[in-house]
């Protein structure tokens, strides 16, 4: 399995405040943002609200901001 890449199914997730429960076996996760695949060992960000993933900080950032920016508009 390369790393950057995980190959085989995508795992269905619950993203709760300090860990994830997997409900659903897979190797990896969309970012809610690019759409990357993220492995699960590498998973670090995510939105409990929403229930999205981010490959890193530059993305939840880009997330964050997104959704501020809509609330001022």
């Amino acid at each position: 399995m390369n790393k950057h890449d995980p190959g085989g199914p995508e795992a269905k997730v619950h993203y709760g405040d300090n860990e994830i429960e997997i409900l659903k076996q897979g190797l990896y996760v969309r970012c809610a943002v690019s759409g990357e695949k993220i492995a699960l060992d590498d998973l670090r960000y995510w939105n409990v609200d929403l229930q999205e993933a981010y490959r890193g900080p530059a993305e939840a950032t880009q997330r964050w901001k997104e959704l501020h920016a809509e609330k001022k508009a």
